[in-house]
């Protein structure tokens, strides 16, 4: 499976901090506003999302179709795709994409632990 661009989605409390730690760890804004509650940043390839009350929890983030810059790649498995083939495993999905769309989509699992993992097609 190509799961596309990875990052981590963090649920802030307060996204102005958070941003001037990562900020001093080097991150820089890459997309996002203060005002719509959510900020992506980067430090070389890594790319982390800060989100202040969008969700509960951490989300590991996979976006099919894009490159760690955002970017439209030619060559990636459809979100529709990796879905069939978690499926295909026994894989339990918290949330489904549209089998009959195209295009934007995207779908959730949870791992062992809990944690969740979204794959979210932006293209």
């Amino acid at each position: 499976m190509k799961l596309g661009a990875f990052s981590v989605s963090l649920a802030v409390k307060d996204l102005k901090v958070s941003k001037g730690f990562y900020e001093d760890l080097g991150f820089t804004q890459f997309a996002g506003a203060m005002e719509s509650k959510y900020l992506i940043m980067k430090n070389e390839h890594t790319v982390i999302g800060l989100f202040e009350g969008m969700f509960v929890g951490n989300i590991l983030t996979f976006n099919p179709g894009w490159d760690q810059s955002a970017q439209p790649i030619e060559d990636f498995d459809d979100v529709r795709d990796i879905q069939r083939q978690v499926k295909s495993k026994g894989i339990k999905l918290e949330r489904e994409a549209d089998e009959d769309s195209s295009g934007p989509s995207s779908c959730v699992i949870s791992d062992p632990d809990g944690n969740m993992i979204m794959f979210d097609q932006h293209v």
